[in-house]
């Protein structure tokens, strides 16, 4: 009777790098962190632990296999593949099991839309010392790690605040498209 191959931990930590890389390559875009760690480690487990999957995007970053683009000072960080973690992923990918680089394509190729608008449109609050709470709504292009379009407002309550971000990333692109209009004379 055969038996699946119990992975040592390193060679674990390799095959969860390759994944990594793998998802990165098939979604043809540079990732946030957040997308990377809500698509290996939250919505699927190719990489078991959220933690490990964390210190993962960095050691790759260490080792010159993925590249950062702008800083956290910026807004935000995007990771892609160097052309090193290219040729890595080339020569190793037959190292993840072609079931998982199966099941990874095709969750990939369902979910890349969202994926995409989730970091091209982004939407946070906090809560102010007089109880209400600051709203902060953004668009990023797709390369670009600086925000094009911020809009702060305030908002009565928590469920206020909640309400405007649901309705910020249903609607982010007519609401820009509306206010750019109203601004900007385009002749």
């Amino acid at each position: 009777m055969l038996m699946d191959k119990v992975l040592t931990e390193k060679e674990q930590i390799v095959l969860e790098k390759l994944i990594m890389l793998f998802v990165i390559d098939k979604m043809e875009i540079p990732l946030t962190e957040d997308s990377i760690l809500d698509i290996c480690s939250v919505k699927n487990v190719w990489i078991k632990n959220y933690m490990d999957c964390k210190a993962i995007i960095h050691d790759l970053v260490d080792s010159k296999l993925l590249y950062k683009i702008g800083d956290e000072s910026e807004g935000r960080e995007l990771f892609n593949l160097t052309y090193e973690g290219r040729e890595c992923l080339s020569n190793l990918y037959r190292r993840i099991p072609l079931a998982t680089r199966e099941e990874i394509s095709a969750y990939l190729q369902a979910n890349r839309l969202n994926v995409k608008s989730s970091q091209e449109y982004s939407a946070t609050y906090s809560k102010n010392d007089d109880g209400s709470y600051n709203v902060e709504l953004k668009i990023y292009e797709p390369l670009i790690t600086k925000p094009m379009f911020v809009l702060n407002i305030k908002a009565p309550s928590r469920q206020a605040a909640n309400e405007a971000i649901h309705k910020w990333k249903a609607n982010a692109p007519s609401i820009y498209e509306l206010i750019y209009e109203k601004l900007i004379n385009i002749d």
